[in-house]
C-alpha cells in the first residue's frame, strides 16, 4: 500500500468511528426508547410534575421499582403523601 491510500483508509477510519460510537450510545442510552407498539417511559422529572399536580408540595424524595415511581411529597399543609406515577404512561396508580 503506498502513502496515499495509507493516509486514506487512516483518515476514513478516523471519520467513521465517531458515527459507530454515537449510533452505539445512542442504541444503549437509558433504554427509554422502546421500538414497536411500546411507549417511551417518562423521565423522573416528568413522574415529579404529575404527582406534584395531585399533591401540591415539596419532593421529598423518590425512587423507582419496575415500571412505578414512588414519590414522596410533604404537602403545603405539612403532611407527608406517597405517589406511585406509572413510568410507562404516567398514570396515577396510588396515593396516600
Amino acid at each position: 500500500m503506498n502513502k496515499p491510500q495509507k493516509f486514506f483508509l487512516i483518515m476514513l477510519l478516523i471519520t467513521s468511528l465517531p458515527i459507530n460510537v454515537l449510533a452505539d450510545w445512542r442504541d444503549r442510552g437509558n433504554n427509554l426508547y422502546k421500538t414497536g407498539s411500546q411507549q417511551i417511559e417518562i423521565s423522573q422529572r416528568k413522574a415529579i410534575s404529575i404527582a406534584q399536580q395531585h399533591i401540591n408540595g415539596r419532593v421529598l424524595d423518590i425512587r423507582r421499582s419496575g415500571d412505578i415511581y414512588r414519590i414522596k411529597i410533604l404537602s403545603d399543609q405539612g403532611s407527608i403523601h406517597v405517589v406511585k406515577v406509572s413510568a410507562e404512561d404516567g398514570k396515577i396508580k396510588t396515593e396516600y
